[in-house]
């Protein structure tokens, strides 16, 4: 929204108007076109082709959440784009990972930020992990009109639970339907082989070291079977985006880090390609 009125210098009377601690709501009642739910869309004659993200994986461990993903965003048969991001912070304990339709996503993500920063500043408190999921299933439910073009975003929400004292983890299909998934969980075209390599790795006990070499085993083993997903491009110094979300926040990993783990995930498969047989990382 313009937040100054023409020449003047003042806030308009929207800003000023009492209302709901949701800024979802706020645009709904003074800008609701600038909602992405609420666009008009334009009558459309066959599939629309624009990027697509791929595949999500997180992990719980004792003390915290890992949430990765690869870097590969793909249009039809070809590759869009190499290095895309598709996770992102939500706030100081919470992140989202996307997949679908990368712009749209991409926005929702920027107005999923908003809505809890809005919340924060309105309430004066954080919404709690529960709440924030919440709030996230809403904004996918309002997108159901583009999902229904082919156009859907499906991502996967973790975070730290400084009530529960643990790391949680939520997906969603394209109607807005939330699930919490125990341990871990996976989204995205590469999700079915993803899920596999972490079903055969998970253990109750992993440290944050091996939760994080967990994940990016995981995109390895999709990026095997999925041709939508980007494994570890050595050459151009790609790596999967790999956080970490703890009693201390989120933090990304570093580049030198995600290398090192990849290139140690690399390394071993030299010797075992099909990955680990066993619960070791």
């Amino acid at each position: 929204m313009e937040a100054n009125t023409s020449g003047t210098g003042r806030l308009p009377a929207a800003f000023l108007t009492p209302g709901s601690s949701s800024f979802m709501d706020f645009l709904s009642e003074h800008q609701p076109e600038l909602l992405p739910g609420r666009r008009t869309l334009p009558p459309v004659q066959g599939v629309i082709e624009a990027p697509h993200g791929t595949t999500i994986v997180a992990v719980t461990f004792p003390g915290g959440v890992v949430l990765a993903g690869d870097r590969r965003a793909t249009m039809g048969n070809v590759i869009a784009q190499r290095d895309i991001e598709k996770v992102f912070p939500a706030d100081e304990y919470s992140a989202v990972g996307i997949a679908g339709t990368a712009g749209l996503a991409v926005e929702m993500v920027k107005l999923f930020q908003l809505e809890l920063e809005h919340f924060e500043k309105v309430e004066g408190a954080q919404l709690s992990l529960e709440g924030k999921a919440n709030r996230l299933s809403t904004m996918i439910r309002s997108n159901l009109g583009m999902a229904m073009q082919g156009l859907a975003v499906v991502p996967l929400f973790a975070g730290y639970d400084v009530d529960r004292e643990k790391g949680r983890i939520f997906s969603y299909d394209v109607t807005g339907g939330r699930s919490e998934e125990h341990g871990f969980a996976a989204t995205g075209s590469g999700s079915i082989f993803a899920r596999g390599a972490m079903k055969k790795l998970f253990r109750e006990d992993l440290s944050e070291a091996e939760a994080t070499t967990l994940v990016v085993q995981a995109l390895y083993d999709a990026a095997d079977d999925d041709s939508a997903t980007g494994g570890p491009d050595v050459a151009r110094r790609i790596y999967p985006i790999v956080t970490v979300i703890t009693e201390d926040g989120y933090r990304r990993l570093s580049e030198d880090e995600s290398s090192g783990i990849a290139r140690s995930v690399l390394e071993r498969r030299l010797e075992q390609p099909d990955g680990p047989r066993a619960s070791l990382l």
